[in-house]
C-alpha cells in the first residue's frame, strides 16, 4: 500500500484541531456535512433495524410464531443484508460514496415500510430480506465517505462517532415503541412501528444536494482500472486479510447480534417487565452503549485497533454471561449490569470504521470493507437463530450465553490482521 498522504479538507492541523472537538473542526466544511449524512443514514438504518425486535413478542403472538420462527426474521434479514452489503461496496467504488449511500438509504426505508403492510408471516419474511439490501450496505458505505476525509490522528475518534449514531437510533426506535405500544393495540402497533420507518427518506433529498465523496480519493479511484473487484480482495497480498477480516466480524457481530435481538424479548418474557420497565431497561443499555461508543473510538486511537477490539471482545463476552445469569428477583442488578453491557458491546465496535477502511487501498476500500463486514454479518447471523431454537429448552437468558462464543472468534480473528493505527489512506 502507498505511502503517500491522502489530503484531507484541512490538510494543515493546527492547535485549533486538537483537543475533544478538534476531530470534527479538522474535516473541514465538506468533511461535517459528510459526516452527518452518514452519522444520520446510520441512525435511521439503526431505528429501522430495531423497529423488529422492539416488536417481535407482539409478531410472535399475532402470527403464532415460535422461538426459531422469530429468531429467522434476523438471520434472513442479516443474511441477506451480506449481499447488499458486497454489492453497495462494488457500488461505492463505481459510483462514488455518496450515490452508493442514498441507494442504500432508499432501500432498507422502502422495504422498512412494505414490512407493515405484511398480511403474511411469509411476506414479512420477504419484505425483511428485501430490506436487508439496504441495511447491509449504509454502514460500510457511509464509514469510507467519512474515513476519507478524517487525518489518520483522529480517524479512530470520528468513526467512533459515526458509530455512536446506532445507538441514537436505537433509542429513537425504544421511545417510539414506548409510545406506540402504549396508546395502540399490539396487533396495529408493530405495523405503526415499520411504517415510521420512511423517515430516511427526508434524509436523501437533504444529502443530493450538500454531501460529496472527498475529491482526493475521488480522483485516485477514477484513475484505477481494478476499481469495484471482488478478485482484487481475494489476490495475494490481501486475501490473508480478507479472511482473517471476515473472522474478526463474524466473531463481533454474531455476538452483537445475539444480544440486540433477544434482549427486549428476554426482559418482556423471562423478567416479566411491561412495556415501559422494558423501554426503561432498554434507556440503561443504550446510554451504555452510547459512551461505549464515544469512548472507545478514543481508545482506538491511543491504544491501537487491535488492542482496542481484543478488549472490548473479552469484556463483552464477560458482560453477556453475567447478564443471562442474573437469578430472578435481582431487578436491580439487571438494570445496573445493562450500561457495562451497551457500553462493551458497542465500544468494540468503534474501531472497525477505522481498521476496515485501513486494510484496503482506496480502489477497493469500498469492495473490501463491504465485503468483510457483511459476509462476518451474515456468518454472524447464525447466532441468532440458534438463540431462537436454543430457547426452547435453555430460556432466553441461558441461551444469550452463546453470544460469549462470537467475542471470543473476534479475539482470535486479531492474530491474522496488522495493526493499521496512523496509515494514511491513499
Amino acid at each position: 500500500m502507498s505511502s503517500t498522504r491522502l489530503p484531507t479538507a484541512t490538510p494543515v492541523e493546527t492547535a485549533a484541531d486538537t483537543g475533544p472537538p478538534g476531530w470534527l473542526r479538522a474535516l473541514g466544511p465538506r468533511g461535517r456535512r459528510a459526516f452527518a449524512g452518514a452519522f444520520g443514514g446510520y441512525a435511521l438504518d439503526s431505528y429501522d433495524y430495531f423497529t423488529l425486535p422492539l416488536s417481535m413478542v407482539a409478531l410472535a403472538a399475532y402470527f403464532g410464531l415460535d422461538s426459531g420462527q422469530t429468531g429467522l426474521f434476523t438471520t434472513v434479514t442479516l443474511v441477506v443484508s451480506a449481499v447488499g452489503g458486497a454489492l453497495a461496496g462494488v457500488l461505492a467504488d463505481r459510483i462514488g460514496r455518496v450515490r452508493a449511500l442514498m441507494i442504500t438509504v432508499i432501500t432498507y426505508a422502502v422495504f422498512t415500510v412494505a414490512c407493515g403492510f405484511a398480511p403474511t408471516y411469509e411476506w414479512l419474511l420477504v419484505f425483511r430480506a428485501l430490506q436487508g439490501l439496504g441495511f447491509g450496505g449504509e454502514w460500510a458505505v457511509g464509514a469510507i465517505l467519512v474515513a476519507e476525509y478524517a487525518s489518520a490522528r483522529h480517524r479512530g475518534r470520528t468513526l467512533g462517532a459515526v458509530q455512536s449514531s446506532w445507538a441514537v437510533g436505537w433509542a429513537l426506535a425504544a421511545i417510539v415503541y414506548t409510545l406506540v405500544f402504549s396508546l395502540v393495540g399490539d396487533d396495529l402497533a408493530w405495523r405503526v412501528m415499520f411504517w415510521t420507518g420512511a423517515l430516511p427518506a427526508l434524509l436523501v433529498i437533504w444529502m443530493r444536494r450538500r454531501v460529496q465523496d472527498a475529491p482526493e480519493a475521488a480522483a485516485i479511484r477514477a484513475k484505477s482500472p481494478a476499481r469495484g473487484s471482488f478478485a482484487e480482495i481475494f489476490k495475494p497480498g490481501l486475501a490473508r486479510t480478507t479472511l482473517f477480516a471476515v473472522l474478526l466480524s463474524t466473531g463481533v457481530q454474531g455476538g452483537y447480534y445475539t444480544l440486540a435481538t433477544w434482549v427486549p424479548t428476554y426482559l418482556k418474557t423471562e423478567r416479566d417487565l411491561s412495556v415501559v420497565g422494558t423501554g426503561g431497561y432498554l434507556t440503561l443499555l443504550i446510554s451504555g452503549a452510547f459512551a461505549g461508543y464515544l469512548t472507545g473510538g478514543h481508545l482506538t486511537d491511543r491504544l491501537g485497533r487491535r488492542r482496542n477490539i481484543w478488549l472490548f471482545a473479552v469484556l463483552s463476552a464477560l458482560c453477556s454471561l453475567g447478564y443471562a445469569n442474573i437469578p430472578n428477583g435481582a431487578d436491580t442488578l439487571l438494570l445496573l449490569l445493562g450500561f457495562p453491557l451497551g457500553f462493551c458491546m458497542s465500544a468494540i465496535f468503534s474501531g472497525f470504521g477505522s481498521f476496515l477502511s485501513e486494510l484496503y487501498p482506496t480502489a477497493v476500500r469500498g469492495t473490501g470493507q463491504g465485503f468483510t463486514y457483511n459476509t462476518g454479518r451474515a456468518v454472524g447471523a447464525v447466532f441468532p437463530t440458534t438463540v431462537g431454537f436454543l430457547a426452547d429448552s435453555w430460556g432466553v437468558g441461558g441461551a444469550l450465553a452463546f453470544g460469549a462464543i462470537g467475542y471470543g472468534l473476534a479475539a482470535l480473528a486479531l492474530f491474522g490482521l496488522p495493526e493499521t493505527r496512523g496509515r494514511e489512506l491513499a
